[in-house]
């Protein structure tokens, strides 16, 4: 299974289980910001990967890169926290956001092997 199919499913589950819990209004935050975890990952996969070959360093700063796009979703998170609660409630938002970057995170063990 690629990456991108892991995170779409992860996206599609933990946007159900966010409906089940707290009501269709949790749609949006669920989608947006599991697909934001999603294209995350992919892109600091990819810089991973492309550095598994190179120096050290080049592997360090590709785990840095990947660490601060990490860091700009929970910024984009903080953004939407301050939106208006209705459009983003912030507890459904960031366990969408969590529940998928984190399993697509560990799964990132394997390429650093």
């Amino acid at each position: 299974m690629t990456r991108l199919t892991a995170g779409l499913i992860l996206t599609v589950v933990v946007t159900g289980a966010l409906v089940a819990g707290w009501g269709r209004g949790v749609v949006l935050p669920g989608v947006s910001f599991g697909l934001l975890a999603t294209a995350i990952q992919l892109a600091a996969t990819r810089w991973l990967e492309a550095a598994r070959s190179a120096s050290f360093a080049e592997l360090v700063k590709a785990l840095g890169k990947g660490m601060g796009l990490r860091f700009a979703g929970v910024l984009v998170f903080l953004g939407a926290a301050l939106a208006p609660p209705r459009l983003f409630p912030p507890l459904p938002t960031a366990l969408a956001y969590l529940g998928v970057l984190v399993p697509l995170l560990l799964s990132d063990l394997r390429t650093v092997r």
